[in-house]
This record gives C-alpha cells, structure tokens and sequence, in this order.
C-alpha cells in the first residue's frame, strides 16, 4: 500500500486547519467505478501527486466563502483520495456537496433554532434543502466515501479495525487501513456479541449496536474488495502528544467485546465505560470557550 508523501520540509507545510474532525474513508478498485468515471479517475491518478486531506478541507471552506451565504459547496468536487493495494488503484471521491448536504441535516437535528440562524440564515437552509431534494431525485442511489466525527472518533468505527493496523506518525497521522472483508467481519461479530447482551438482559449496548448495523448497511454498498480507513484527521493537531501516543482505543474495544463475548459482563461494562468516558472527555471540547 502507498501513497505520495509530502516532500516539503514541515517549515514549509501549511499549518493545520481547522475543524478538529476524524474521518471514515471507504477507497473503491478503480475497476468498481463505471464510465465515464473509471476514465476520470485514472487519468486523475496518473496526474499526481494525490491532495491531502488538508488540501481538501480548504477547497471545501473556500468554496463556502461566497455573498450570499451558501450551506454546501456550490459545485460537486472532481478530487478524490487515491492509495494502491497490491498494484490495483484504489479511490475515495471526495463528494464534498454531497456531505455538505448531509452535514446540514445533522446540524438542524442536533442545534437549537437561534444558533442555526446566526451561522446560516434560514433562507439559506432552504435553499440548500430544496436543491439536495431535487438532486436526490436524479440520484437516488448516491452515497458518501467519506463520514465524519466532529471532535471524536465515533467508538463504532473502532470495531472495524485492529490495533495491528494502527499506524501513528507524531505530528503527522493517526490511521488504521483494513480490507474491506476483515471490516465486515468484525462488524458482524462485534454486532452478534452487543445483541447476544441485550438478549442475555444486559442493559447500556443498544445504542452502540444500533449505530454499528447503521454502519453496517453504509459498507454493504461498496465493492467487496475495498479499503477501509479510519483516520484521526484534525484530532492530531487537538490532542496531546502523549495521549496520542498511548492511544489504544481499538485495542480496547476489542477487548471489552471479547469480555462481553465470553460472558464476562462486569469486565466489559468496565472497559466501555473507561474508553467512553475518555472519548466524551475530548467531544466536551466542542463546547469549551
């Protein structure tokens, strides 16, 4: 597996931008994508190097900055993140109006009226609603590469990677890469175990198991032979170093689900409630002045 690195010397890097996000990417063979695509994307990978995900939230951002206001990007992206595996391009679309458009819908759920209003007025929320609508219609089956976890890493996505896979450069990245194939096993498996509790009258895993058959369903719309990466994007630059360093959080989950597996209710309530407490700590950071 392998990327383009950045050869700039860190002086000459841009510095880290904003929001302290992670992100859950899904990379496709170039072979899934149908034409006229399949062509952009190989002329696209052979241009090089591939934009970073720096690179990315600017163009994002940029794309925002307009009078009058917008809520998505006015136009789709044409940019994607590449990798190879065994010699085959991989690619993950950036789709950057598309998750606007959901991360919209997140907004108005979670936030207060007045609070909306005084970051995008409501004409503007109207407006972007209407135009997803009528987009949806030409594209029904539309889905996103990319998910998003503002000032966390949402503890389901843990469940489809190992501690084996962790990869942490200081400074630079905090990744785990997973085939496809091992993501959707330890899904199911960890899925089985939650809902084994509930059954067994072990209260508290409903809402985890819920969020991981969500997660579930987003997977099954990918080709069988793609990557998954879980990327502690923004949270790099959000964190301290040391805390970074010993991070664990997929080692642990792992482990708590094995204790719930084996029956061992009191050990894993103790492991979950350690590793939530130690994520709710960091999304509590949301809201710090």
């Amino acid at each position: 597996m392998s990327e383009s690195p950045d050869l700039r010397p860190p002086s000459a890097r841009p510095a880290p931008t904003v929001p302290y996000a992670s992100y859950l990417r899904v990379y496709e063979p170039l072979s899934s994508f149908p034409e006229p695509e399949r062509t952009h994307w190989a002329a696209y990978a052979r241009r090089g190097p591939a934009p970073t995900a720096q690179d990315e939230l600017r163009r994002s951002l940029s794309d925002l900055v307009r009078v009058p206001v917008v809520g998505v990007p006015v136009h789709e992206s044409g940019d994607a993140f590449t990798a190879e595996l065994d010699g085959v391009l991989l690619v993950c679309p950036w789709r950057t109006r598309l998750r606007g458009w959901l991360a919209l819908e997140e907004l108005v759920a979670n936030f207060p009226a007045p609070v909306l209003d005084a970051a995008l007025p409501p004409s503007a929320r109207r407006r972007a609603a209407a135009e997803y609508e009528a987009w949806r219609e030409r594209n029904p089956d539309a889905r996103p590469w990319i998910r998003t976890g503002v000032w966390q890493v949402p503890l389901r996505w843990f469940v489809l990677v190992a501690d084996e896979e962790r990869e942490y450069l200081p400074g630079e990245r905090l990744r785990y890469r997973t085939p496809m194939v091992q993501a959707r096993r330890r899904l199911a498996r960890g899925l089985r175990t939650l809902r084994q509790a509930e059954e067994r009258g072990r209260q508290g895993y409903g809402p985890l198991a819920e969020g991981l058959a969500e997660v579930g369903r987003w997977l099954e719309e990918f080709h069988p032979r793609s990557m998954v990466e879980l990327d502690y994007g923004g949270l790099l630059h959000a964190l301290p170093a040391d805390g970074l360093a010993g991070d664990r959080s997929a080692r642990d989950l792992a482990e708590g689900i094995a204790a719930l597996r084996e029956g061992d209710d009191d050990g894993a309530v103790a492991v979950y409630e350690e590793l939530a407490g130690r994520w709710r700590a960091v999304r509590e950071r949301l809201f710090a002045n």
